[in-house]
């Protein structure tokens, strides 16, 4: 009689326990999937703040290095538009003796995938020239498209948004 018992039980605690390794793989698989996921937005997220900050900072005094920085973060259009108003932007800055220090306050993904993310980032600075010498703040809503290229995020689309 007991080992009758026995017999049906098996059967029972074989399915139990395959249900519980198949859980325990469903589970195991979406917490990887979202331990990426995390790790890929901070990439996106910390690119996008560091290309934000370098936009929003340059100082006549060091134009060529802060200009330099934005390159660094930047390709596609980006890059194109940005190269293509560096000698007027120099000019500019040089004449008027401008400086710009950018803060960036906030910055989130609306979306992102293995290898293209759009984020949104609230920065301000404060700017200061011949013309106003004490600091006018400016502030300062970007849309950022990114690409990633091998191991880093770089910035393809920057444009202001309300």
């Amino acid at each position: 009689m007991r080992r009758t018992r026995l017999s049906r039980l098996d059967p029972m605690l074989g399915a139990l326990v395959l249900a519980l390794v198949a859980g325990g793989v469903v589970l195991g698989a979406r917490w990887t999937e979202a331990r990426e996921t995390e790790q890929r937005y901070d990439e996106v997220l910390a690119a996008a703040r560091a290309e934000a900050l370098a936009f929003t900072t340059l100082d006549h005094r060091t134009v060529e290095e802060d200009t330099a920085r934005v390159l660094d973060g930047a390709t596609g259009s980006f890059e194109r538009q940005f190269e293509g108003s560096l000698d007027q932007l120099t000019e500019l800055a040089t004449q008027n003796e401008s400086i710009s220090k950018g803060k960036v306050l906030s910055a989130g993904v609306v979306s992102a995938d293995g290898d293209s993310a759009r984020v949104v980032v609230v920065a301000d600075s404060t700017v200061m020239n011949v013309n106003t010498p004490s600091p006018q703040p400016r502030h300062y809503r970007i849309q950022m498209d990114l690409v990633r290229r091998g191991e880093e995020w770089l910035t393809s689309d920057l444009e202001f948004v309300s």
